[in-house]
């Protein structure tokens, strides 16, 4: 009976043991998969924080890209350590858990607040949502929440996440606070090259002609006026309209009722004259 009962503890302390090393964290090669993060893991390891924090069962890393630590990587070792501490929450939050956060912001606390050495709420962080978005910041009162969740990186339920966060908290008294990058301005949009300028078809002689020619409001043409000739004569009179025609016709009948020419005239008189010469010299006899 002792016999068994001692072979049942034993078992116990073996799965123990093996179920706490599955689920132990390791920070370190959760982020060697990552090497945008590289950094931080290096920073890590300088202040020796990958120990302490390997030996939580369940933490979510705020994590800083390469580009996003680089404002703080300069700062004096125990500086940079506390403020990487501030980064460490004990809690497992993904980005799930993060976007079913109903109240307006939730406490969150850190690793730094372990340690017994948080001043006015400088160990807490607040998480906040604001027209869809999720933000961190510290829980000091009167400091704003300027980092912006990304995206989760990596996650294994209950035990380890990491989601990516768009800048550094410095929480007041832990150093100098990051200042919030500025919002890259709009963009003009892009004026075309000179090879669609020179693809664009241009109008052509007809099509420019036509434009020119028409008169505005769409007033019918009229014909020009007539150049004069190069010696001088006067141009020649437009062609017979209607009017013209019937204007010609009136002077045809006129002058066929002129009265007659002189040379009729003439006739006449020598006539006259023998007329009466016969009549006087009938009057003779």
């Amino acid at each position: 009976m002792c016999l068994k009962a001692s072979y049942s503890l034993l078992s116990l302390t073996i799965l123990l043991g093996v179920s706490s090393i599955v689920s132990a964290v390791n920070i370190t090669r959760a982020l060697d998969k990552y090497p945008e993060f590289s950094t931080m893991t290096e920073l890590f390891a300088k202040t020796k924080l990958t120990p302490i924090i390997n030996k939580r069962q369940t933490i979510t890393l705020l994590a800083l890209s390469n580009d996003a630590i680089g404002s703080i990587s300069g700062r004096p070792e125990d500086e940079l350590k506390n403020i990487l501490m501030n980064h460490v929450v004990l809690d497992f939050y993904d980005g799930l858990k993060l976007k079913a956060i109903k109240d307006k912001s939730t406490m969150l606390t850190t690793l730094y607040q372990s340690t017994g050495l948080g001043q006015q709420q400088n160990g807490f962080l607040k998480c906040s949502k604001t027209n869809g978005k999720i933000y961190f910041g510290s829980a000091v009162k009167g400091t704003p929440q300027t980092a912006e969740y990304i995206t989760t990186v990596f996650r294994n339920p209950f035990n380890l996440s990491i989601v990516q966060i768009s800048m550094p908290i410095v929480a007041p008294g832990l150093g100098d606070p990051v200042e919030v990058p500025p919002t890259p301005p709009m963009s003009s949009p892009p004026a075309p090259s000179p090879k669609e300028a020179a693809d664009a078809p241009a109008p052509g002689p007809a099509e420019e002609e036509g434009y020119a020619d028409s008169p505005p409001g769409g007033a019918p043409e009229t014909a020009p006026a007539s150049a004069p000739s190069e010696d001088g004569s006067p141009a020649p009179a437009p062609g017979p309209g209607p009017e013209n025609s019937g204007k010609k016709k009136k002077m045809a009948a006129a002058d066929e009722a002129e009265p007659p020419t002189s040379a009729s005239n003439t006739g006449l008189s020598f006539g006259a004259i023998l007329v009466l010469s016969f009549v006087a010299s009938f009057a003779g006899f």
